[in-house]
């Protein structure tokens, strides 16, 4: 279990008076248009330690960062790089909160709540609060962005106490504040995976976990959920009771903008039957593809296969959706790199992305070698096919209306 690390020099300043006015003042002075280092430098003019200077100089950056998970409430809040890095974005955290006011919750215990981003949602929703952090720095942090205090404890040892929910985001990092490295192994997360999941037989349960997190650990009664924000996918989270949807247990909501469109499934869909290249490709959101809803993709579409095993649909007729990029085939190229070279010169291809899935490819290489030039652009896939032959396409990417 990570042990509790002490600050770099300089960053519990941020939480004193003093160190909030340093750090309005600095940002007042970048917004304006000064640097990073005039602003700095008018700090240690005044005669503030470098280790506080420093902090408020890298609290500015995260802030920056902070504003594609937080927007503009980034600029109110304060930071640590792992706690920043790990946080969930508001828009996914503020779904998690919906579904623990629908069960009918009233307070609901963040167990390991990091920054505190989760309780922000909670708090917005109406919901009482209950949060608890182990490491005190990163409390301190998340109490003075939710406005309560936090419970600084080890959440195993103190539970939800009188809360009737709770949401835990293990950490899945190394201990520390800064330069923390991603853990590759379930069994060291804090909580634990067995703590976060037996709470789900006292109360509504929800656990944040990482994309990639092994599906043969997804205990059988749960509902897991994989979504993708603006095409990256982002978590798997894992809910039970109340909180999970009758009769879902695989979703993938995918989250683009304003919009949210979501596939479920009472348990993984079969891929599709395969068949031979259409007039469009389609490849699925990222979200589709873990939850394993591609089959259940292919039927809205229409489509099949383009290969076993390869995440590439295929159908003779376009049907827009939000689920999958859509790619329409202009016409077959030549796989050799050499005639792949001649015929994108011929047509004037300056500007080409390249896709590939099933083939050993690596497609920036390629890119340079075939030495592009011309005002035109395209894309080119390469993939197998469905009699186990590779090919090479020249595509239109389409967007949905």
């Amino acid at each position: 279990m990570n042990d509790p690390q002490t600050p770099p020099p300089g960053w519990e300043e941020l939480l004193t008076p003093a160190g909030e006015e340093y750090l309005a003042r600095a940002a007042e002075a970048v917004a304006a248009g000064a640097s990073l280092e005039a602003a700095g430098s008018a700090l240690r003019a005044r005669g503030v330690e470098p280790g506080t200077v420093s902090a408020v100089l890298t609290q500015i950056g995260l802030r920056e960062k902070a504003r594609a998970k937080f927007g503009d409430r980034a600029d109110r809040m304060l930071f640590t790089q792992a706690g920043l890095e790990q946080a969930t974005r508001a828009p996914v955290a503020s779904l998690h909160a919906r579904r623990f006011v629908a069960a009918g919750c009233r307070a609901v215990a963040d167990l390991g709540c990091g920054i505190g981003a989760e309780s922000l949602a909670l708090q917005a929703a109406g919901l009482g609060i209950r949060p608890v952090e182990r490491d005190p720095f990163t409390a301190a942090i998340a109490g003075r962005n939710l406005g309560v205090r936090v419970a600084v404890a080890d959440a195993e040892r103190l539970g939800p106490g009188d809360a009737d929910g709770a949401f835990l985001d293990p950490a899945r990092r190394t201990a520390g504040h800064r330069d923390t490295r991603r853990l590759t192994s379930p069994s060291d997360y804090s909580p634990s995976l067995d703590f976060a999941f037996g709470l789900a037989n006292r109360l509504p349960t929800g656990v944040k976990l990482g994309p990639g997190f092994e599906r043969e650990l997804i205990p059988d009664d749960a509902e897991a959920q994989w979504i993708s924000v603006d095409g990256q996918v982002v978590e798997t989270g894992i809910w039970f009771g109340a909180v999970a949807r009758p009769g879902v247990r695989r979703a993938a909501l995918v989250l683009r903008g304003e919009d949210a469109h979501e596939l479920t499934a009472a348990a993984d869909a079969p891929d599709a039957a395969t068949r031979g290249l259409g007039d469009y490709l389609y490849e699925p959101d990222g979200a589709v593809i873990r939850a394993r809803l591609i089959g259940r993709l292919a039927d809205e579409l229409g489509a099949g296969m383009a290969a076993e095993g390869i995440a590439y649909l295929t159908a003779d007729a376009y049907v827009p959706t939000p689920f999958a990029s859509a790619f329409r085939i202009l016409e077959h190229v030549p796989a050799g790199e050499k005639p792949l070279r001649r015929a994108l010169a011929e047509r004037g291809i300056g500007r080409l992305e390249i896709k590939k899935r099933g083939v050993g490819v690596d497609p920036a290489a390629l890119r340079t070698r075939l030495r592009l030039k011309g005002p035109n652009g395209g894309t080119l896939i390469l993939t197998r096919t469905a009699d186990g032959g590779h090919v090479a396409v020249l595509a239109e990417r389409l967007t949905a209306d």
